[in-house]
Order: structure tokens, then C-alpha cells, then sequence
């Protein structure tokens, strides 16, 4: 049978909790579903211009001793480090940023990747990192199933699904490289949300608002507005779980693996680390195991202060 390759949120944020759930692996892998294997930590380093589909702080900034040592910490485990560089809004002009080509920089290696959308980026780092993988977004919305294939054809380690095509056989079936298909298998959206182009959009304006921001006096800065979801906000692994484009772990065994596809991708890089671990539970541990496994990580976490655990303070008597 072919492994069950989860492709993991966070390179900052995260980046604490993915060394944790490897080393798990490793010396528990009595805990795991069969054939679970890390295939990637997907995310950036704050500010990072040519980031897309999900905000970070402003006031986050990695500095070049934390950037490589994550970079080198996660290759060491075998593990490709994977930079979603999917801001659809960018110019030529953008391709210079000293920092992203920093970050490119750092990963030169030829074990890492990028994840891609603009068609400008793409053809600058095409040219310029050569030794990279680079994988299709799931922010181009692709539609159609001829395009899909099409899009299997060009150069690209993965394609990553437009998740409404989750759990849609008929266009699955159809599918040519299925061993190039990755999915998304617990999209927060909303099935069908047509505002899902207008918030990739929305969120690479903002960014270019709060880089611009960090020049500016502080009487002098842009206010960026809220973009409210009452879905993505709000929504978690246990809430989504009716989603015709929900992909349970039965599905993974039972219907993915065997058709041949065995990529999987866990959404969550700005997400509530709690959160997060009960979805990694979820989807790669033996149910059995679940509980057992889930608290030997939370004391872990707390033991390297990932986690801090208050205590009331001691009053005085009388």
C-alpha cells in the first residue's frame, strides 16, 4: 500500500509543535494509522512579500539565525521545507524583495520547495532557483478537469485539488497523475464559497499595506480592515465534518490511498495550536491511541514551554 503523506502547517508558528509530531513518529510509530509519513512543513517566514493565503502579524519578523536553523532542523529530518508563495498580486518589481530572495536563498539545497501561483513569480524563481520543486496552488481554483490535467502535465512536483473536487469521483476518476494530486483534506471554507478569490486577493493587498506600514509614522499608517468568515474563523476539525468536501480518515484508507492518490495536505498555518493537534490526532493517529499519544505531546509542549501552564499566584494570610 502506498504511505499516507501529510503535509504539515508552519514554519514560525507551528514550526514547535511539527518537530514534536516528527519526533513522535519516530519513536512512537506504534501510535500512527498505517504508512503515515511526513511529506512537507508548508508555510513562510514573516514578513515575506511574496507569501499568500494567510495573513501573519506585522510586527513578526524572522531574523536569519531562526530562518536557517528551522531550515536546517527540518531538512536534517528528512523533511522538505516548503514556502507557499502564492500572492496572486505580484509584479515584476515584487520578484527583487531582498527578503524573499533571502529565504530562497537559505533553502538552496535542492531538497526544498515552493508552492506557486503568479505566473511572474514563477517564471523569476523558475529561472533564478532551478534546484527547487515547485508545486501548483490550490489558490489558482481550478475547475475543470481537462485543465487539471493540463496542469499535471507542466513541470510540478504536486498540484494541490481545488477542494470542491473532494470526494467527487466522477472527476477524480478522471484525473491522469493521481500520484501528482494533492488534497486538502480539511478546508475550513465553506463548500462552494465564492469569496474565496476576492479573501487571496484581499489578503495579498493587506500584506503590501503592512510592509508598507513598517515605513510609516505612526499618525501616517493604513488601517487594515477585518475580513470576517463565519466559516475559516470560526470552523474546526469536529464542525466540518458534514462538508461534502470533508476528507475522513476512512476516506484517506479506504477510497484515496487505493485510487492512488497519497498526498494530503492539513490547512492550518495561523490556526489555534489546540486546535491543530486535535486535527494531526484525528487524522494520522489510531483511534486507540489518540488519547495516550495527545497527552504525552501536550506535557512535551509544556515541558519546552510551548505551552505555559498558569498557576494562581499565592495571597497572604490573614
Amino acid at each position: 500500500m502506498l504511505p499516507a503523506r501529510f503535509h504539515l502547517p508552519g514554519l514560525r508558528y507551528n514550526y514547535p509543535l511539527n518537530m514534536f509530531w516528527v519526533s513522535l513518529l519516530e519513536e512512537h510509530p506504534e501510535y500512527f494509522r498505517e504508512g503515515v509519513e511526513i511529506g512537507s512543513f508548508f508555510g513562510v517566514f514573516p514578513m515575506a512579500l511574496w507569501n499568500g493565503g494567510r495573513l501573519t502579524p506585522a510586527y513578526d519578523q524572522c531574523d536569519k539565525a531562526f530562518v536557517e536553523g528551522v531550515i536546517k532542523a527540518v531538512n536534517d529530518k528528512g523533511i522538505p521545507v516548503r514556502y507557499t508563495f502564492t500572492n496572486p498580486l505580484l509584479n515584476e518589481h515584487d520578484c527583487e524583495d531582498p527578503y524573499c530572495n533571502y529565504l530562497m536563498q537559505a533553502a538552496d539545497n535542492g531538497m526544498n520547495e515552493v508552492m506557486i501561483f503568479s505566473p511572474i513569480l514563477e517564471k523569476y524563481l523558475r529561472e533564478k532557483y532551478p534546484n527547487f520543486a515547485y508545486n501548483s496552488s490550490t489558490c489558482k481554483e481550478i475547475k475543470d478537469v481537462d485543465e487539471i490535467n493540463r496542469e499535471m502535465e507542466r513541470d510540478y512536483k504536486y498540484v494541490v485539488l481545488d477542494y470542491n473536487f473532494n470526494n467527487k469521483w466522477d472527476i477524480l476518476d478522471k484525473i491522469e497523475r493521481k500520484d501528482k494530486l494533492e488534497v486538502l483534506v480539511n478546508t475550513l471554507c465553506e463548500p462552494g464559497c465564492k469569496r474565496r478569490g476576492e479573501h487571496y486577493r484581499q489578503i495579498a493587498k493587506d500584506q503590501k499595506t503592512m510592509l508598507l506600514n513598517r515605513t510609516l509614522p505612526a499618525d501616517k499608517q493604513i488601517p487594515i480592515k477585518h475580513w470576517h468568515c463565519d466559516y475559516g474563523e470560526y470552523n474546526c476539525v469536529h464542525t466540518i465534518q458534514d462538508y461534502p468536501t470533508f476528507i475522513s480518515p476512512e476516506d484517506i484508507w479506504e477510497k484515496y490511498i487505493p485510487a492512488g492518490i497519497n498526498n494530503f495536505k492539513i490547512e492550518g498555518r495561523t490556526g489555534n495550536l489546540f486546535s491543530l493537534i486535535d486535527t494531526y490526532c484525528f487524522f494520522m493517529l489510531k483511534p486507540e491511541k489518540a488519547g495516550e499519544a495527545r497527552l504525552l505531546l501536550l506535557r512535551n509542549l509544556e515541558k519546552a514551554h510551548v505551552i505555559t501552564v498558569s498557576r494562581p499566584r499565592p495571597g497572604q494570610w490573614p
